[in-house]
């Protein structure tokens, strides 16, 4: 699409803070973060929503999910164990889709979101 801003990210036309890129995936620094990690997956080729996405696309899905415990790690959130074995770290993955969603940019991306609290929602 040719007004889609994560397309122009990922032709490069706009600057991003790249954290990774293949042929198919770019991961990306968000620019407005809401925790001290908070990356943006994306496909390289435009798929609106999740709902737009077929079985054909299921690939590609996991390896936008598998990617994301490997940037989690690599940004210092991973999820971890204390001395005593108490769980330690984490982080969590989101897709909004569509405008009751919260999706704000139309085009398929996967927030990995982490680090140190108090970022998280208090309930």
């Amino acid at each position: 699409m040719d007004n889609c801003l994560f397309c122009k990210i990922a032709k490069k036309q706009i600057p991003s803070t790249i954290v990774y890129e293949d042929e198919e995936l770019l991961a990306f620094k968000d620019i407005h973060p809401h925790a001290p990690v908070h990356l943006l997956v994306i496909p390289k080729t435009h798929i609106s929503t999740l709902s737009d996405c077929t079985a054909g696309q299921a690939p590609l899905l996991g390896k936008m999910l598998a990617l994301a415990p490997r940037l989690a790690e690599e940004h210092g959130c991973a999820v971890g164990q204390d001395e005593d074995g108490a769980p330690t770290g984490g982080y969590k993955t989101l897709i909004n889709s569509g405008p009751d969603g919260g999706q704000e940019i139309y085009h398929l991306h996967l927030h990995v979101i982490g680090g140190p609290h108090p970022w998280r929602v208090q309930r």
